[in-house]
């Protein structure tokens, strides 16, 4: 049976196999070629040369393999070394695959990126130790990395595209160095939005530097050409950043100038934990004067709470309602309610000590004080009833003032 197989076999012509095989393999090129060319027609210019200079470079690879094993391994028949000698590139290939998977499925390539250049570097030591020239080492050794370079940076770009983020943030880079050095900006300013900052600025510092002079008594010379120096900058400001025109460049000078001429309240504010306002056992116990774990002085029906300054029988004023201008606002309306339930108003010197703060906000301070004893009716502050209950409305004459219709004058028995 075999042997009539064979004869039949041999009265084939052989431009018959010849046209058989050349019809096989340009079925199985179409088939290949056939999703490269649509793949290359919606893919960008830029993987393409990625693609073009990755396979050159793994070529000098598998050439630098070749030489390997026909030298470390004369031994291996030509049919094994086609079969191995090129098993790390695939490797590399698989691996890379792979690692494109992760990153489209986990935004991260993973250990399979990291396979990438463990195997690269291997290939191109292995390649790169038989080579017969240090030109040819040097060449050998490179031209895998290469590949592997490219291919970092197709996964970076892919990688930014899924998450919107570089994979780190270097700390030294042109743009740093050129922002340190005033050579760039770091914001998205414009260079006249940039100018104009800088001359509102000379402004602002100009007037700070004039107001200082003149309460220091300095003599007429010196404050005259800081006066001067102040009659310039405004003069260039209002050419050069439209001063005069523009109502928002107008609003920008003059928070300036308020934030440098208050810089000395910030001494005076109340140092007030960012965590303070937490619903925790520890900031609530911290509140209330207890460990946390005890019970409450609340809880305890038999018990009063105690306002500081305040006798037991006197009730504390109610603090007004909305938001309170400055939180020692309350604080003092506590500490002083007897006099103020008499209709008398602490002095500034005795709010200083008291409260420690400086001569500015001790006046605020009494200036409220005030306030409140002109809004409590002398009947009410005769029964010593609840304190007035109040909104506040915007800053007349640099404090807060409550409004009398808003009150709530209910007495407490």
């Amino acid at each position: 049976m075999m042997d009539t197989l064979l004869n039949l076999l041999a009265v084939v012509p052989t431009f018959v196999w010849w046209t058989g095989g050349a019809v096989l393999a340009a079925g199985v090129a179409l088939a290949i070629l056939r999703p490269a060319v649509r793949a290359l027609r919606t893919a960008n210019p830029a993987d393409l040369l990625t693609y073009l200079a990755a396979g050159i470079a793994t070529g000098v690879s598998m050439s630098g393999m070749w030489h390997f094993f026909e030298k470390v391994f004369p031994a291996v028949t030509t049919e094994f070394r086609v079969a191995l000698f090129a098993f790390i590139e695939i490797a590399v290939l698989a691996s890379a695959v792979r690692a494109r998977r992760n990153m489209r499925d986990h935004h991260a390539a993973g250990i399979d990126g990291t396979a990438v250049w463990v195997l690269t570097s291997l290939s191109a030591v292995l390649s790169s130790l038989e080579a017969e020239s240090p030109a040819e080492f040097v060449f050998r050794l490179t031209a895998p990395l290469v590949a592997a370079w490219l291919w970092e940076r197709g996964m970076s770009i892919e990688r930014r595209r899924l998450t919107g983020r570089k994979r780190i943030n270097w700390r030294l880079t042109p743009e740093r160095i050129l922002v340190r050095l005033g050579l760039a900006e770091s914001s998205d300013r414009t260079a006249s939005d940039v100018d104009a900052h800088r001359r509102l600025t000379r402004v602002a510092k100009a007037a700070k530097r004039a107001r200082m002079l003149e309460q220091a008594g300095a003599r007429k010379g010196k404050l005259t050409r800081a006066l001067a120096r102040l009659d310039r900058a405004v003069e260039r400001a209002v050419e050069h950043a439209a001063l005069a025109s523009d109502e928002a460049r107008m609003r920008q000078m003059l928070d300036q100038i308020g934030a440098i001429f208050s810089a000395g309240d910030l001494r005076t504010l109340p140092a007030v934990a960012p965590w303070a306002a937490l619903d925790h056992p520890l900031t609530t116990a911290a509140g209330t004067g207890t460990r946390p774990g005890t019970p409450d002085a609340a809880d305890d029906p038999t018990d009063e709470p105690e306002v500081p300054g305040v006798p037991a029988e006197q009730p504390a004023p109610t603090l007004p309602n909305g938001p309170v201008p400055d939180p020692l606002y309350p604080v003092a309306a506590s500490r002083y309610a007897d006099e103020l339930s008499e209709g008398k108003v602490p002095g500034v010197k005795r709010i200083k000590a008291d409260l420690r703060v400086g001569q500015p906000k001790a006046d605020r301070i009494q200036s409220y004080l005030e306030d409140l004893v002109r809004i409590w009716p002398p009947a009410v502050r005769d029964d010593a009833p609840k304190a007035p209950s109040a909104t506040f409305q915007e800053p007349v004459n640099g404090h807060h003032t409550p409004l009398a219709d808003d009150l709530d004058l209910t007495e407490v028995s």
